[in-house]
């Protein structure tokens, strides 16, 4: 079946489409061998292909699917599989109170403490809190004083990247991706706890990035930053092409953004926040849609020039997130032929029809790559599940 937009908004569609990702995970994800989930599940027919490693943001992200699963009234069994996960994230915590990047089965394989991850333990947590899990809610706060005391500088109203176990400094870098996660978490923390003081945090956090340094440069966000919080422009120039820190604007970035502030919008009356995710958005599309195979590449450079031009699974995700509020928010149904313009370039392209999932890359011109399950062990269902459930949210308001 080709695309249809006339689906892609329907209500019941949505939910079964975020639900189909949660059967293809569900019940092999669950590992009752070394506790927790196994998230490496091919991407072409959903075989296990490494039922050890595990990532501490994988883990979370398949807290937060199953979490949403509940929130959308799904099988029983969304509960019973974001208690497993809940459980087991409060056994990966260490006696300190932070959490190891990865473990190995039952054993820490690397034990620096990250803001990324951290932020996704906090986000895992609070979407847990939104559905009722047992015990997720005293964790919210716990973690949100974890990252406040060990992450965030308070000189610079945003969050430092890597820790080793010690809580010492690991490298002299500042990145914006770790605090957009953070700010994304403390969104989901003050929905779930109404304590303001998270909203706060989230705003502060947006305010410096997306306002204030977004205004120091090419009135794009960068990516990569020193520790005084000073645009870094020559960072992995020279690696263009790295998985999680590449050289360039990310469209998909972008487009987070565009999605967060207006989240933020329907809490805060601050103007800027709508009219800089609308300039997130314009500049996103007009850089980064390939006008020839369709969707999104993966970076662009100064000159809006694209640079890793695969497509990747997770901007487009995003771009659906951004357009239905700016849609909803502004009026303007230029954003919904976006939003159906995302959805039709995935659904036939990017979802794997005969499994649910959605292939994590796919090159240029939108074949599948032979190396496809050599990726990083981070992926679930987080993206295109999270764009489901925000459009349904969105709708609903």
């Amino acid at each position: 079946m080709r695309s249809d937009p006339q689906l892609f908004r329907d209500e019941r569609w949505l939910r079964q489409h975020a639900l189909g990702l949660l059967h293809f995970y569900y019940p092999d994800c669950l590992d009752h061998r070394f506790g927790g989930y196994v998230a490496q599940l091919s991407d072409t027919d959903g075989h296990v292909y490494d039922g050890k490693a595990k990532h501490l943001v994988a883990h979370c992200r398949l807290v937060f699917d199953f979490a949403v699963g509940e929130l959308l009234d799904g099988p029983n069994w969304c509960r019973s599989a974001a208690s497993h996960g809940v459980t087991h994230l409060r056994e990966w915590r260490e006696p300190d109170g932070g959490y190891a990047w990865v473990r190995s089965g039952r054993e820490v394989a690397d034990p620096r403490r990250t803001c990324y991850g951290h932020a996704h333990v906090l986000l895992a947590y609070a979407t847990a809190a939104k559905a009722d899990i047992v015990g997720a809610e005293p964790a919210v706060h716990e973690t949100a004083d974890l990252i406040a005391e060990r992450f965030r500088e308070d000189e610079h109203g945003l969050c430092r990247g890597k820790l080793t176990a010690d809580w010492e400094p690991d490298e002299a870098y500042r990145g914006q991706n770790a605090n957009m996660h953070t700010c994304e978490a403390f969104i989901a923390a003050y929905e779930a706890t109404g304590e303001e003081e998270y909203l706060d945090r989230a705003y502060t956090i947006a305010e410096r990035l997306a306002l204030e340094l977004t205004d120091a440069g090419d009135g794009l966000l960068w990516e990569h930053y020193t520790t005084d919080w000073e645009i870094d422009w020559s960072y992995n120039r020279d690696d263009p092409t790295h998985m999680f820190r590449p050289w360039g604007y990310q469209p998909g970035h972008l487009l987070e953004w565009a999605k967060l502030l207006c989240t933020l919008a329907e809490y805060h009356d601050a103007d800027w926040l709508v009219e800089r995710a609308a300039h997130f958005f314009e500049a996103a599309v007009e850089n980064g849609w390939d006008d020839e195979h369709g969707g999104l590449v993966y970076t662009f450079d100064r000159d809006g020039d694209p640079i890793v031009e695969d497509k990747y699974f997770w901007p487009p995700c995003e771009g659906m997130g951004a357009a239905a509020r700016l849609a909803t928010v502004t009026g303007e149904d230029d954003y919904w032929e976006w939003y159906d313009r995302f959805w039709t370039h995935a659904w036939d392209n990017l979802v794997n029809r005969r499994h649910g999932n959605w292939y994590f890359r796919l090159t240029p011109d939108n074949e599948v790559p032979d190396d496809l399950d050599d990726t990083p062990k981070v992926k679930s269902g987080y993206h295109p599940l999270g764009a489901c459930y925000d459009v349904l949210r969105t709708t609903a308001e």
